[in-house]
């Protein structure tokens, strides 16, 4: 009996994986072991930094907010502090947006917990 190495299964593995490596340079566009090794590598990074960017985005926000309060004489820690001694329940995405686009709300939450 013949043996049955199931070529459709196979051919479409490889080719979804050498699709997924276009716009790479050299072998590792073209070869499908390097190919493999490279996509493999580039997923963990995709993963990896998914949850990286969010510790990024954190920090500017937080620059922005420090930025911001520090032109109204406060600082950002004592804004934080204020904020939840107040019960007021913005984030930190929200006051960001404030302080970048809409300096006068945010001088309204400024002289709020003043």
């Amino acid at each position: 009996m013949p043996r049955s190495v199931n070529a459709v299964a196979s051919r479409r593995r490889r080719k979804k994986v050498l699709n997924m490596a276009k716009g790479y340079w050299g072998a590792r566009s073209k070869v499908f072991t390097v190919a493999k090794n490279t996509v493999e590598k580039g997923l963990q990074y995709a993963y990896r930094d998914r949850k990286v960017k969010k510790r990024e985005f954190r920090g500017l926000w937080i620059q922005r907010i420090n930025a911001g309060a520090r032109q109204h004489g406060i600082s950002y820690s004592q804004l934080i502090g204020k904020l939840a001694s107040k019960e007021i329940g913005l984030n930190r995405k929200v006051l960001a947006d404030l302080a970048m686009n809409h300096p006068d709300a945010f001088k309204a939450v400024i002289d709020a917990v003043k």
